[in-house]
């Protein structure tokens, strides 16, 4: 997929659908606006596409649906558990919040993810000798 920024318009429902709770938390993944619960991220946006994590059951609730299918940011590289659901559910803000909704809920029963310092991520990126 060639990269394409996210439309504003598709920005501005993804923020309305957010949940209103003070554990969601916005920032950038793959560039693109993401929340996330706990360090586990549950929606967001990957340019024209609105993504959710969901547990199996309602992910194969989803991708039965006519033009759903599972993310896949790099060919033949699927992210488990997330989705991208057909445009009849993104194009209703009620419809794309209970799924929004959904994916929040599963991610916070999700073990938090420990935040890296800056020396472990230094650690995790070894350097190459000079010589």
């Amino acid at each position: 997929m060639e990269w394409q920024k996210s439309p504003a318009a598709l920005i501005e429902v993804f923020d309305q659908v957010l949940p209103d709770d003070p554990r969601v938390e916005r920032r950038q993944m793959f560039g693109f606006p993401c929340a996330f619960v706990g360090g586990n991220m549950f929606a967001g946006l990957y340019g024209p596409d609105v993504i959710v994590r969901l547990p199996e059951d309602a992910r194969a609730t989803v991708l039965a649906l006519d033009g759903a299918h599972v993310f896949e940011p790099m060919a033949g590289r699927p992210m488990r558990e997330y989705v991208v659901p057909p445009s009849k559910i993104v194009e209703s803000p009620e419809t794309l919040r209970a799924w929004v909704a959904q994916a929040f809920a599963y991610a916070s029963m999700l073990p938090p993810k420990e935040k890296k310092s800056p020396v472990a991520k230094k650690k995790a990126s070894p350097r190459r000798s000079a010589g």
